[in-house]
């Protein structure tokens, strides 16, 4: 019996992920195709602009392909739109101060070793954005470089790892943080066997 509670455990575990998947597959695509909408860019420009193939933008767009979390990256860029704007409804998070809820996720399989949660949603008024980031051990994330401007102030909560900033990597350890331009391409990597736990601050 205690097998089958197991098994029946771990169908349903998947058959949530999976639904989650989907979820984030849509809301991406409505979300792209709403930017797209407001700013009345064909395909080829929205192409120009984010340096995402247009092929591969009007496949995400179906819903018939999803962009791994550096590609969403180059598209939110291309669109001067905050990454969390493709993200952050998937939590439904609460509009109100304390924020409990959500776990990270994993927003494309390729993204086997990166979780992401937006703690706090961009701001408009303030004009950033927060999120959890989780490393598994053996992750390398490299990021395309964003818009002119923006800034990103990394904060270890648990572990230890490096940051790709000016063309060094960097090591920081829980409680130490670092501020960097983030219009050049940058990325953060776990040598470690643990799993390291770390806040970004992004500051358009």
């Amino acid at each position: 019996m205690a097998q089958i509670n197991i098994v029946r455990y771990n169908v349903q575990a998947l058959f949530c992920t999976v639904e989650i998947m989907k979820n984030v597959y849509r809301h991406i695509a409505l979300t792209l195709k709403q930017l797209r909408s407001e700013r009345e860019w064909s395909l080829d420009k929205a192409a120009e602009e984010t340096g995402v193939s247009k092929a591969m933008l009007g496949q995400i767009e179906r819903g018939e392909s999803s962009p791994t979390v550096a590609t969403l990256w180059k598209i939110a860029s291309g669109f001067r739109a905050p990454f969390s704007t493709f993200i952050s409804e998937i939590d439904t998070l609460p509009k109100k101060t304390v924020h409990r809820a959500g776990k990270t996720r994993r927003i494309h399989p390729r993204d086997k070793k990166i979780l992401v949660m937006p703690i706090f949603p961009f701001d408009k008024k303030l004009n950033f954005e927060i999120f959890i980031i989780e490393l598994l051990p053996g992750c390398e994330h490299l990021s395309p470089p964003h818009k002119h401007g923006v800034v990103e102030h990394i904060i270890v909560v648990e572990g230890k790892m490096e940051v790709l900033a000016d063309g060094v990597w960097q090591w920081l350890k829980k409680g130490e943080g670092l501020k960097f331009n983030a219009n050049q391409p940058h990325g953060y990597r776990n040598l470690s066997s643990d799993i390291v736990c770390f806040h970004d601050i992004i500051h358009y």
